[in-house]
């Protein structure tokens, strides 16, 4: 055979490769802008219902009266503001059906409070008639609880104030955990290191706890709706969790929409604070391949890539703090 027979044959061959390799291209590209999007919006509805925890009525319910970490929370506030904020960023704000669809696939919200939390969640009521009815509730406020083998208990909040009960002297007390530590015979409150450590490890394992058992609820509600989906209780990493300790804020799960072959699953955390940054953009210098991050500010030409709540976090990934003059941090 000549060699120009050799190249028809080659191009036969290899044209439908290139084309399969095209389209699996503009797939993982499509995958890729919809978990950015879902990603963002996801993010910004945790800080609109953040936002949403902190409209106190009273100046006795502002935060810094009793505790810099103390502060009165609008929990309805809160999950009507998410669930504008995600119609909104998934366009069906003008479609009832499609939103009440949007939330089946948010298991959960928790809202952490100083010294307590909530999840909204499926929750099974019995109706007039009888037949039962499941729908997306708050659950009642559990607190930071904790009890040793003798007897003792603490409920805990967001810093070193508590309520315990000491079982020696059959008391309740409150105060904080230095004051009360020469008081009480707690063996707990002696330790003002393990304290914290025990405090941290009894919020994180009851929110869990908790989240495990609704979320495991919520599967059988969304297949009774036609989602075959398993909703599961993501990985959440330590700094994550000490991120979200550090002060009252809401934690949102959503998971199980279809992204190519694959289904999202991700969660947010939205702080209740008044004083709050702005999410962090990140993406890529076409020109020289470096990784950037910046604010909505800045001006430098870079295709958002991921969105991050702070500068610590996108620089992990490995972003540089884009040299743009009119960037504000």
């Amino acid at each position: 055979m000549k060699i120009t027979d050799w190249a028809v044959v080659f191009l036969l061959i290899i044209s439908p490769l290139l084309w399969i390799s095209q389209l699996q291209t503009e797939d993982l590209q499509e995958v890729n802008r919809l978990q950015i999007q879902y990603t963002t919006s996801l993010r910004t509805a945790a800080q609109d219902g953040g936002s949403a925890l902190n409209l106190n009525e009273l100046q006795i319910f502002e935060s810094g009266y009793t505790s810099d970490k103390f502060m009165r929370t609008d929990k309805e506030a809160a999950i009507l503001a998410i669930q504008h904020s995600l119609a909104l960023n998934f366009g069906v704000d003008d479609d009832p059906l499609a939103q009440k669809m949007l939330m089946v696939y948010i298991p959960a919200i928790v809202v952490i409070d100083y010294d307590g939390y909530s999840i909204y969640a499926v929750e099974e009521s019995i109706a007039t008639d009888g037949s039962i009815i499941a729908e997306q509730r708050f659950h009642p406020k559990k607190p930071y609880t904790y009890a040793d083998e003798w007897g003792n208990s603490v409920a805990f909040t967001m810093d070193n104030y508590l309520i315990a009960y000491d079982a020696l002297r059959n008391e309740w007390v409150n105060g904080l955990q230095e004051e009360l530590r020469s008081e009480l015979s707690i063996p707990l409150l002696q330790d003002s290191e393990k304290f914290q450590q025990v405090r941290r490890s009894v919020i994180v394992r009851s929110i869990e706890d908790d989240l495990a058992v609704v979320i495991n609820r919520h599967n059988k509600y969304a297949r009774d709706l036609g989602v075959t989906y398993t909703f599961t209780l993501p990985v959440i990493s330590q700094e994550e969790w000490n991120n979200t300790l550090d002060d009252v804020g809401v934690l949102i799960f959503l998971q199980g929409i279809p992204v190519g072959d694959r289904y999202y699953n991700n969660y947010a955390l939205g702080g209740g604070r008044l004083v709050r940054g702005h999410p962090i953009l990140a993406g890529t210098d076409n020109d020289t391949g470096i990784k950037y991050y910046f604010r909505d500010s800045c001006t430098a030409p870079y295709k958002t890539e991921e969105v991050f709540t702070n500068e610590r976090d996108a620089a992990a990934k490995g972003y540089f703090e884009a040299p743009c003059p009119r960037n504000t941090f």
